[in-house]
């Protein structure tokens, strides 16, 4: 960085500007932005279907019965039929209960919105993993490997979605970092 001697001492050029910012985009730069929004849109949508299917029970892992919107429990079946390891009974006295089931569905909701627009990604990712790996604590052991499972794998992914800034390409993040209040917050970015 060029500086410019004062009485005070170097201060930095305000003029100057890095010849890497200037350098056109390579093309493996190029694709890797574009993969790794698809990779934010793919998960964005695995949450966000998860949350319709929950609600409206689209016949996919939701019937039309045990719909959210119908009366149903997203929570019930699954912790109370499903977990396994040592923190089986925590996640089986939790089961159904009202308060659960609106953190989870809130969940879904708001981590797949923000992953499809990309916009909140700290947040997304951050929520987003911690969702994952309480998911993976309900079936400890994992069926096919020793502790790896795709929860863990989604949650790393996540991470890195937002380490890279995944939310600016095919998505509204550039515009949503833009806004004063972000700026301001920056754990919103």
């Amino acid at each position: 960085m060029t500086t410019k001697h004062t009485e005070t001492g170097h201060l930095p050029d305000p003029n100057f500007v890095h010849p890497e910012i200037l350098a056109p985009e390579t093309r493996s730069a190029k694709a890797f932005r574009y993969v790794a929004a698809a990779l934010r849109l793919s998960l964005g949508w695995v949450f966000f279907w998860a949350f319709l299917d929950k609600t409206f029970g689209l016949g996919f892992a939701t019937t039309d019965e045990n719909a959210w919107l119908n009366g149903g429990s997203p929570t019930k079946g699954f912790l109370e039929n499903a977990t396994t390891g040592p923190f089986a009974d925590m996640y089986k006295s939790i089961a159904g209960d009202p308060w659960a089931d609106w953190l989870f569905m809130v969940g879904l909701l708001g981590i797949g919105l923000a992953l499809l627009l990309g916009i909140g990604m700290r947040v997304a990712a951050a929520s987003g993993a911690l969702l994952l790996v309480l998911m993976w604590t309900a079936v400890l052991p994992p069926e096919n490997n020793p502790f790896m499972d795709d929860h863990l794998v989604y949650a790393m992914v996540l991470v890195a979605l937002a380490l890279v800034g995944a939310g600016r390409t095919v998505g509204l993040g550039a515009a949503w970092e833009r806004l004063s209040f972000v700026q301001r917050h920056g754990w919103l970015k």
